[in-house]
């Protein structure tokens, strides 16, 4: 060890990374022959850039390209460097530190720089050989032999920063890579659901596996990990487990010392810790409330720090904003700020669906509030900088989005008239990506076929008949080559402010496309909006049900909240509870279960409805699941009096006891129960089956009635008995219950297929013409028997009960949480 310099002051540094020896360097810089400096680490290593970690397992750097400071580099400076010596114990009275082996070293100025520690989730076989984390050097060795002794299977728990850089790092190294999610969007806290979508598909191309919304249960294994086992009962299988689920303050010493610790160890904007002889900085800190992982501000923490050691006044750390980048290759990515938008919040956002690239910028008063740049993250420094400087926008605020370069690229300034820009466009110029039609084959089939309209040339010549996104484009060529003679068709309303396309075209889009999610229909039809908005979110979310039963996995935040807590919400907070009674029937025990449930759990109201069943009113949220199981138990399940979808079967008696009955209406009103239930439609059905003319069960009102006749069964459609009463139409006449069976699914799936989200059949039918649905269903019979299987096939999807999975606890548990009282 350096022989003490007579009166230089002792600085002890604890830890030997990056924002430790940062400060001992800003200090150099400052007052060079101030203190007699030792630094303890708890590494073999000289100090290395943690952060390059990921391409040192990605084998795109060795450990020697990462060391920031040499052993040279320490000798130099006169700086006593300690490796492999933990620190165990702090004396403040004696200011003296005590390593693991044994090393006592007295100080006048102590700097803490402990960093942090990795998350351990609390699971059965987290402590078996195999299960490793990724915040060092040794971790990094760890999985490379791993990978070299030839393991096959490595599941990564956690899909944030450093679990998918370490899982592209392991899939390099040769292993088959699972990365198991929390959430339902990778990298959540520095992303949005639309990068997170192009992330995660980016890295689903690399043969990375993602699952979200997937609960880790237990790592498995005896002498060596073998699995994962998920909340769900999937097991994955694994040679190796990296944890990567987030990290916490190292405060152990801190704390042990005495020090004022919280999340991390309290600093003052000077980084001062409650004991004025003791300064800490990065990982480890808690400043204003605030804890950082990111390596921005351990730079900032450090110059302050470095002032006040060097008696240099400075107006001390106020806090930082934060930048993301992903270290993996060929993947660019870029966020930084709050993205979480809000009321007072405007989002601009940009999507080129062909290049796969996304920006969005939110503003807030005229100034960029955050940035999440996917695929293009050219402009990031700059829009970092007026994030931090705060900006005004507003005098460039329409091209913001396009970049700090806009307007001075090739061919100087872009063209303030869009279809001087299109006329500008060379013949070759692609018009259509997804096609690839270029702009001379558009307007050559205009001036040699007479096209006029745009479905004669998406008929011709495929332009926009895919994604739709060059619409615009391919206008204005007809436009330009018809002249005054060009009449554009007009404009059917889009289906809200986040998009251009028209509910029929979205329909179209997501099946023309294979879109199987939200984020790829917004990403691939370049949604002006990051996330969507309450009216178009619950529409995709349906035709994305409608068009891949058993693939596309529903997304119940898109739904309103009854659909979310299977429940009515009423006036006061309270809920309302409809069991389902198939055909309008029912039993003692069902009816001593409902008795028992209302007593139980004091419910004030009950009331028979309309529709043949009994209503419960006034059950509390947090009762719900109780109440279900309790109805459960006696074999009854949702109603779905809140649903987008089937509601009642209502019947009356028929032939079984009335003397004016001429078929079994009840047992045919049940079987259509029992077929039909559980189905998301695009707004609600009600159907009904009546014995006989005389109409009791009032089916001529609703959207799929019934009514039996001496020879057989009339079948009619797109009734309505609410504010604007509609008669139905008359759809056909069948002989069998199987016809009537075959004719009601094949009308409700064609209603599901092709009406707009929100539309009951009566509107729809009313649009589309009573002609259209007859040809559909009552003429082509081989279409109508393909419509059924489709419903058929559906319904093998939808027919769970939302009560019995939520009863248990197990789903959506968070949902019908009491709210905890504070104060």
């Amino acid at each position: 060890m350096n022989m003490m310099t007579r009166g230089k002051e002792r600085l002890v540094l604890v830890g030997n990374g990056m924002a430790g020896i940062r400060t001992i360097e800003e200090l150099l810089q400052r007052d060079p022959d101030r203190y007699e400096i030792t630094v303890f680490g708890a590494e073999p290593h000289v100090n290395y850039n943690r952060i390059m970690l990921s391409p040192v397992l990605a084998g795109e750097k060795t450990f020697d390209q990462i060391i920031l400071n040499d052993r040279s580099w320490y000798q130099d400076n006169n700086v006593t460097l300690l490796t492999s010596e933990k620190v165990e114990t702090i004396d403040r009275q004696a200011r003296t530190v005590t390593s693991a082996g044994g090393q006592t070293v007295g100080y006048d100025r102590l700097l803490l720089a402990t960093g942090s520690d990795p998350f351990i989730i609390p699971v059965p076989g987290r402590g078996l050989p195999g299960v490793v984390t990724f915040r060092d050097m040794f971790d990094v060795e760890v999985m490379l032999r791993k990978a070299a002794d030839g393991g096959r299977h490595a599941v990564v728990i956690g899909g944030g920063l450093l679990g998918l850089e370490a899982a592209n790092g392991l899939a390099v190294n040769g292993m088959t890579v699972t990365v198991i999610h929390l959430m339902g969007t990778v990298m959540e806290r520095q992303l949005d659901e639309a990068a997170g979508f192009l992330l995660q598909r980016e890295l689903e191309s690399r043969g990375i596996e993602v699952i979200t919304k997937a609960n880790t249960k237990a790592i498995l294994g005896g002498d060596h990990v073998t699995g994962v086992l998920l909340e769900d009962g999937r097991e994955i299988l694994a040679d190796l487990v990296v944890m990567a689920v987030g990290i916490r303050p190292n405060t152990a010493l801190a704390k042990a010392a005495g020090l004022a610790v919280e999340r991390g160890v309290v600093v003052d904007d000077h980084m001062v810790t409650s004991d004025p002889a003791i300064l800490a900085v990065g990982e480890c800190v808690q400043h204003r409330g605030a804890t950082y992982g990111l390596v921005a501000p351990l730079w900032e923490m450090a110059r302050s720090c470095a002032d006040h050691l060097a008696g240099v006044a400075g107006a001390g750390y106020a806090g930082s904003v934060t930048s993301t980048k992903l270290k993996v290759t060929g993947i660019d990515l870029f966020s930084a700020g709050d993205f979480s938008g809000g009321k007072d919040h405007e989002d601009i956002v940009f999507r080129d669906a062909a290049r796969g690239v996304y920006k969005r910028i939110v503003l807030k008063d005229d100034r960029i509030a955050g940035a999440v740049l996917y695929g293009d993250t050219r402009d990031g420094t700059w829009y970092f900088q007026m994030l931090r400087e705060a900006a005004d926008v507003s005098g460039f605020r329409d091209t913001l989005i396009f970049g700090q370069g806009f307007g001075h690229g090739l061919g100087g300034a872009v063209p303030a008239n869009p279809k001087a820009a299109v006329a500008a466009l060379s013949d070759t110029a692609e018009i259509c990506g997804c096609n690839g039609v270029c702009k001379g084959a558009i307007t050559k089939a205009i001036a040699e076929k007479g096209l006029t309209t745009l479905d004669d040339v998406r008929a011709h010549t495929k332009a926009s008949a895919s994604c739709g996104s060059c619409t615009g484009l391919v206008e204005q060529l007809l436009e330009l080559s018809l002249g005054d003679g060009y009449q554009a068709a007009a404009a059917a309303k889009p289906m809200c402010k986040c998009t251009h396309h028209p509910h029929d075209d979205v329909r179209r889009l997501i099946v023309a496309g294979q879109l199987k999610s939200i984020p790829e229909v917004m990403q691939a039809l370049e949604w002006r909006t990051p996330n969507g908005c309450h009216s178009c979110r619950p529409a995709l979310n349906y035709y994305l049900l409608a068009a891949w039963p058993g693939e596309y996995q529903d997304d119940y935040q898109s739904r309103f909240v009854n659909e979310r807590v299977h429940a009515n919400i009423q006036k006061d907070g309270t809920y309302s509870v409809v069991p389902r009674m198939w055909g309008g029937l029912t039993s003692s025990k069902e009816l001593r279960a409902i008795a028992d449930v209302v007593d139980k759990f004091e419910i004030p109201t009950v009331k028979v409805t309309g529709g043949q069943r009994i209503d419960l009113f006034g059950v509390r949220k947090e009762d719900l699941p109780a109440v279900w199981k309790d109805l459960n138990a006696a074999g009854m399940v949702s109603g779905h009096a809140y649903a987008k979808g089937l509601r009642t079967v209502k019947t009356c008696v028929g032939s079984e006891w009335c003397r004016f009955g001429t078929q079994d209406s009840t047992g045919m009103g049940v079987k259509l129960e029992r077929m039909t239930w559980g189905t998301w439609t695009p707004h609600k059905v009600k159907l009904a089956v009546s014995g006989c003319p005389r109409n009791c069960a009032e089916a001529t009102i609703k959207d799929f009635g019934v009514v039996a006749v001496d020879s057989g069964w009339e079948l009619y459609v797109a009734g309505n008995g609410g504010m604007k009463v509609r008669e139905c139409d008359f759809l056909a006449k069948v002989e069998t219950e199987e016809q009537v069976l075959e004719y009601c699914g094949a009308f409700l799936q064609l209603y599901r297929e092709e009406a707009r989200y929100l539309d009951r059949t009566a509107p729809w039918v009313e649009r589309v013409g009573l002609d259209y649905v007859k040809k559909r269903i009552v003429e082509d019979d081989e279409g109508r028997r393909a419509l059924n299987a489709r419903f058929q096939f559906s319904q093998v999807f939808s027919q769970t009960d939302p009560w019995e999975e939520r009863a248990s606890g197990g789903v959506d548990a968070h949902e019908f949480a009491p709210l905890a009282k504070v104060g």
